[in-house]
């Protein structure tokens, strides 16, 4: 039987509850979801010795406060490092104890815009189609549907004892930082710009603005110029998605990103990347750099191989 397990005090401006996200109903309109960092959102369980998957709370601009109701281990994974338990600092991408009335608090971020709170065992909500994701404009998933309001609490999942202490690898942690190169893979429409706009777009520097939510990321900076116009049959988007719209500013389309657009695409973000992208406050500074799928997918291996080693030194 599943304890109550933590209790939200304060809930800050924005806390749900995520998991790796809701597959095999886009051609019913129904988005992915999911952890904007599906990185830090995966490690955090891995510390507390969950499967990757399992529920967590994804915590938006920090002001979290939270008591926990039981023993348990927890991880806080993501860019804020302002993150106390009982008023004392704790280090981030690490599993610690908590006990009963414990104390979690978590100032308002700074530098980066979400940290997720991993509890050994889980977040146990129901299932909407396959996930414990919270999609907030269909009022679906998660904890009914909704971010979470002072009051709110949750039961832990069953969970295995991991070891007490355990950190992940510090040259594993992203780069997170104000001013970031995305690396991206061209296309599928870039045919539809010239030369010159596609030089513009791998080489001016945009901007990160007000308007950026969990569907995508609003840039503002040099606009990019279609040869056609913006719009084209509707067609599948993806995680990282590059949409131009008509204003010629561009949109990375995030985890409630629509499942279908009709904006040409200029590029895709390569997966490694996307942390840098969910993790960026109003103001931060993006770049793009175009690179080739195998070159990657190769990047991407060799990220997994040494998670893996990882894994495996722990067990």
């Amino acid at each position: 039987m599943n304890l109550e397990t933590i209790k939200i005090v304060r809930p800050g401006p924005l806390t749900t509850i995520q998991d790796q996200g809701r597959f095999g109903f886009q051609d019913r309109g129904v988005p992915v979801s999911g952890a904007m960092d599906p990185y830090a959102f995966r490690i955090g369980n891995l510390l507390v010795g969950n499967r990757g998957g399992e529920a967590a709370l994804e915590i938006t601009l920090g002001g979290l406060t939270a008591e926990f109701l039981t023993e348990t281990r927890f991880a806080v994974t993501g860019a804020n490092t302002g993150i106390r338990l009982n008023d004392r600092l704790i280090s981030i991408w690490t599993c610690h104890p908590a006990f009963k009335g414990d104390v979690l608090s978590f100032e308002f971020a700074k530098k980066g815009a979400r940290d997720y709170l991993a509890l050994a065992g889980g977040i146990d909500v129901p299932l909407m189609m396959g996930s414990r994701s919270t999609y907030l404009r269909g009022c679906f998933g998660g904890y009914q549907g909704r971010s979470l309001i002072k009051g709110d609490i949750l039961k832990g999942g069953i969970h295995r004892q991991p070891p007490w202490e355990l950190s992940f690898p510090k040259e594993l942690i992203p780069a997170y930082a104000n001013k970031v190169i995305l690396r991206v893979i061209l296309g599928p429409q870039d045919d539809e710009f010239n030369e010159e706009n596609l030089f513009t777009f791998l080489n001016a520097a945009y901007e990160v603005t007000q308007r950026s939510d969990r569907m995508g990321c609003m840039l503002e900076g040099p606009p990019i110029r279609h040869k056609r116009g913006a719009d084209i049959i509707s067609d599948g988007t993806a995680f990282g998605s590059i949409q131009i719209p008509g204003n010629g500013r561009p949109i990375i389309l995030m985890a409630d990103r629509q499942t279908t657009g009709g904006y040409v695409k200029i590029a895709t973000v390569i997966s490694m990347d996307l942390p840098l992208i969910a993790q960026a406050l109003p103001g931060y500074k993006m770049r793009f750099e175009a690179m080739g799928l195998k070159e990657a997918q190769e990047l991407l291996i060799e990220q997994e191989k040494k998670i893996t080693e990882w894994v495996g030194s722990v067990k």
